[in-house]
């Protein structure tokens, strides 16, 4: 790899930092009867206190002040909200969505051990509390929280899209594609259940390393040389993929899994990631198959090229900033 390109890109990256959409996360924990704790999760670049707040509910109201603090590029409120009756069957309504780029988790857990989880928007920015919370609304919750965390998770992405670029044979891309889904289908299961743990932000700084890796093979078989991902893809993914599963499993921990059904919720998760990692292979190979019927091959070889690096470089760019913060 030309080590001056290489280094030139991720200065540019360096300047450019990536817009990474995260999703806010609202929890409401009933302590006591009628007695509930109130957490609102942001994710902000400065720390600037965001629009997005609970509505207070009637018959409800807040018993002290708001405790607010910045933590790790995350806006944190909480406070007690005391009601003189359930909040079941109430509507909850949560304002300042329509300024946020993505969805907010709602997170309700009772003193019956029941728990509710629904995803709001600028679209549907209220929830009417179910009196008991039902499969199909953690089915869908859990799976759609799949489909948009791969589908904003660029690092996934990009990894997925260097191995679309090394494995050629349809058959050689399924094997290696099932590889790196089984890989960490089983890491995020055996992280999220507790059956093994591993520091968030050296796992974070490893599969940024990943990508990385998979860029430098890519370059080394540009040159006509055959490395390991090439001879053997299935098991680089493989490998890589028990990494990316903590990683996942890392988003798990943030936004919490219903007690009362943990594993159906787990089980749809993955299902989401899989269906946007599908659709997000279906697509680039739809757009490889329309760019080599419009463009020629030493077009799509330089923009091929240019990819790697641009890819090669950002990712190193991420595992370096990754780096720095432990």
């Amino acid at each position: 790899m030309n080590v001056k390109i290489f280094f030139i890109f991720i200065f540019v990256f360096s300047l450019l930092r990536a817009d990474v959409i995260k999703p806010a996360y609202l929890e409401i924990i009933e302590e006591k009867e009628h007695a509930y704790t109130i957490l609102l999760k942001i994710a902000v670049d400065e720390e600037k206190k965001p629009s997005v707040t609970l509505k207070v509910m009637d018959g409800c109201q807040k018993k002290d002040p708001s405790s607010m603090r910045f933590l790790k590029a995350s806006y944190l409120e909480q406070y007690t909200l005391v009601c003189e009756e359930s909040i079941k069957g109430k509507l909850i309504e949560v304002e300042g969505l329509e300024n946020r780029k993505s969805d907010l988790l709602l997170r309700l857990e009772f003193l019956d051990n029941s728990s509710q989880s629904m995803l709001l928007n600028t679209l549907e920015n209220s929830y009417l509390v179910e009196e008991d919370a039902s499969l199909s609304q953690i089915v869908q919750t859990y799976t759609w929280l799949g489909i948009t965390h791969i589908l904003m998770g660029f690092d996934h992405l990009l990894f997925v899209f260097l191995l679309l670029l090394l494995v050629k044979s349809l058959k050689r891309l399924l094997w290696t594609v099932s590889a790196f889904t089984l890989a960490h289908s089983l890491t995020m299961a055996g992280a999220t259940l507790g059956l093994v743990q591993l520091p968030q932000q050296p796992v974070e700084a490893i599969i940024a390393l990943s990508i990385v890796f998979l860029a430098l093979e890519l370059m080394y078989e540009k040159q006509g040389k055959v490395g390991l991902t090439s001879q053997y893809p299935w098991l680089v993914a493989f490998i890589f993929g028990l990494l990316h599963g903590f990683g996942f499993a890392g988003v798990l921990a943030e936004i919490g899994l219903p007690h009362e059904a943990i594993t159906l919720a787990l089980v749809f998760f993955n299902i989401g990631v899989e269906l946007g990692q599908l659709s997000f292979i279906v697509l680039i190979v739809l757009i490889a198959w329309l760019l080599k019927r419009l463009l020629t091959q030493k077009t799509m070889e330089g923009i091929e090229v240019f990819i790697i690096y641009a890819i090669g470089g950002l990712a190193s760019f991420w595992m370096i900033e990754r780096v720095l913060v432990f």
